[in-house]
């Protein structure tokens, strides 16, 4: 081998770089150098897609909050209450119906829970506890009793919360006047005919054979009927909007209606061929009446609110108002699904 030490037996002399070494040498200063080029671009692309993000979530409230002025309600949360709300009552109706029976239960007594403490605020004397309980038992007869027997269940529950009252009047001994008395009476009644026994309706058609289909059938053209109705109002009601009752309900319009028809008519006729096994005829039929009472029903619910000076039930669902404000379409719809049900199943294909 040949002699690397230095002079005088000194440190080994510096060799020149092997071929091998000098491009492993060159590999790592080119990383070095792109290094900061590569980690340059990737936060230059990380930043710019938080950019992107930021401006599109900017452009996005923007766009719920005018919204939310012109409608009063916050859109976004709505839908996704009202998509949960709708997943609940779907997997019950497909799965175990009996389990809508305790959906109802719960919605109902909400509804009479608001609709009470609303009636309280306006001075009225109604009872919330008796109006729980017979609201209850009521929504329970219409789903195990025969149909002569539920309505033996809504006399006395009437007659129940109907006595209570005078009952407590009597051991209040306040002076109250006869015709503020008898106010109270009949609102107790009316509470328990406006929400439990419309709701028990519902509960009556759910009893039926494959009356599941129909309870769904007829929440579907409620819910599309009122989404059409929005959408139809916000598109075509600016400018030119044509109120239908504007002393009880201002933002409701032609408009609106019109596309409520279009929605309502075109689901009817669908669930009918595909759900119920109706002709398309029927569906139509079916459609008109379930926008008619979900539209009276609407309008009557804002009547109500109107004359007790309030504009929701409760703010217990955000975006919605509350529970009642919900059910308010679908409550006297229940009676006109229960109703068609008896006319028009005959003539569903087995």
């Amino acid at each position: 081998m040949p002699d690397t030490s230095g002079p005088d037996g000194a440190a080994p002399l510096d060799t020149p770089p092997t071929r091998r070494e000098a491009a492993r040498a060159r590999r790592a200063q080119s990383a070095a150098d792109a290094g900061p080029t590569f980690q340059t671009q990737i936060r230059a692309a990380r930043s710019e897609f938080e950019s992107q993000v930021a401006h599109a979530r900017a452009e996005f409230e923007e766009a719920n909050a005018r919204l939310k002025q012109r409608t009063g309600r916050d859109i976004v949360l709505a839908i996704v209450i009202g998509l949960a709300a709708g997943v609940l009552v779907l997997a019950s109706l497909l799965f175990l119906k009996w389990i809508f029976l305790l959906f109802a239960l719960a919605a109902a007594s909400l509804g009479v829970f608001e609709f009470t403490r609303a009636l309280q605020a306006a001075g009225r004397r109604v009872d919330l506890i008796p109006q729980l309980i017979a609201g209850a038992l009521l929504l329970v007869s219409g789903y195990f009793a025969e149909l002569w027997l539920h309505w033996v269940a809504t006399l006395a529950a009437v007659a129940f919360v109907v006595v209570w009252r005078l009952l407590g009047q009597m051991f209040a001994r306040d002076g109250r006047t006869y015709g503020a008395v008898l106010s109270d009476v009949i609102i107790s009644g009316f509470v328990q005919l406006y929400v439990p026994f419309l709701a028990s309706l519902a509960l009556v058609l759910l009893s039926q054979d494959g009356g599941e289909w129909w309870v769904l059938a007829f929440l579907i053209v409620t819910v599309v009927a009122d989404t059409g109705a929005y959408a139809s109002g916000l598109a075509f009601g600016r400018g030119g909007r044509h109120p239908m009752a504007p002393r009880i309900s201002p933002k409701k319009t032609w408009e609106g209606f019109a596309g409520a028809t279009v929605v309502a008519l075109a689901a009817g006729v669908l669930l009918a061929l595909y759900m119920l096994g109706l002709p398309w005829w029927a569906g139509l039929i079916f459609g008109a009446v379930i926008l008619g009472t979900a539209t009276a029903g609407d309008l009557g619910e804002s009547m109500i609110k109107r004359d007790l000076g309030i504009k929701d039930m409760s703010s217990w669902l955000p975006g919605h108002g509350g529970v009642l404000d919900r059910l308010d379409s679908i409550l006297p719809s229940a009676t006109a699904a229960l109703a068609l049900f008896y006319l028009l199943s005959p003539l569903a294909v087995r």
